[in-house]
């Protein structure tokens, strides 16, 4: 029987645990026992020449038991000083599918309001641009059968409206940042000023004279971030390569390769700040 897939709950929980006041019962993913044809049904409740079947190899080629729509009906919520709803939510969610951005792809179609007076339809396809009055309190999802067959992950493109619009923090990173962010973390007991590399290291990313035998860091200020923490992974790299057991060599070694161009060619932007705290942090312990 048609079932809803794993992927679509998750953004239907996303959605329930962010939004405070939106109703369980109006996020919706399978049609009720009646509902035959179109993407809330799968491939037991499809008909002959079904749309949501025929129209693209994308559907043909995924169709499964899985229900393959979303609906999410009417919501108002305050945050970031503006007022957010159905509408906004809606018209927000079309204009990324309009760009073409990247978790959006997998959308055929949106039918819509944008202002609770005319019903609108988005279509990949460009085979149609109404839907029935339903559509002035709740909105439809169609996702491609192909994406629900395969299991792909739909929540980056809802999670990047509730972050945008202040109801998640902004913690998003690519698995590239993630791996390096914990490579960071897990070289940072080497590189916190425990031991003399660690020291000579750490005040050097900190901007400070390392070569000043009195120096104690008390009020750290980072000094031109992004100059300043130029090539970590790469020396982080290097380090982890070197014998501990000839110190005075892996301080020359250091030393030689770390220039400020070095540094900012290492450090993605968006982790520059989380390094630096991060350094700051375990400095001041």
């Amino acid at each position: 029987m048609t079932t809803a897939p794993a992927n679509l709950l998750a953004v239907r929980r996303l959605l329930l645990d962010t939004i405070k006041g939106l109703d369980p019962a109006a996020v919706g993913i399978v049609g009720d026992p009646a509902h035959r044809g179109g993407y809330h049904c799968g491939s037991d409740r499809v008909v002959t020449n079904d749309y949501s079947v025929v129209e693209s190899p994308r559907d043909s080629g995924g169709l499964t038991l899985y229900a393959s729509g979303l609906d999410v009906g009417t919501f108002s919520v305050r945050s970031g000083g503006a007022t957010h709803n159905l509408q906004t939510f809606s018209t927000w969610c079309v204009a990324q599918c309009r760009a073409n951005t990247v978790d959006s792809r997998d959308l055929r179609e949106i039918i819509y309001s944008p202002d609770g007076k005319v019903v609108r339809r988005w279509d990949r396809l460009g085979k149609r641009s109404s839907g029935d009055d339903s559509h002035l309190w709740h909105t439809h999802f169609s996702f491609f059968r192909d994406s629900t067959k395969a299991g792909r992950d739909q929540t980056p493109l809802f999670r990047r409206y509730l972050t945008g619009i202040g109801l998640l923090e902004d913690t998003d990173m690519t698995p590239e940042e993630h791996a390096w962010l914990e490579t960071v973390h897990k070289n940072l007991t080497v590189l916190d000023g425990r031991n003399p590399v660690g020291q000579i290291y750490t005040r050097m990313a900190m901007g400070e004279d390392h070569t000043n035998p009195d120096f104690v860091v008390t009020h750290p200020t980072l000094k031109s971030l992004g100059a300043q923490l130029t090539s970590l992974q790469t020396a982080l790299t290097a380090l982890a390569n070197k014998d501990f057991t000839d110190e005075q060599a892996i301080i020359a070694g250091v030393l030689a390769g770390l220039t400020p161009e070095k540094i900012a060619a290492a450090i993605p932007p968006t982790i520059a700040k989380q390094v630096a705290d991060e350094l700051a942090k375990r400095l001041v312990a």
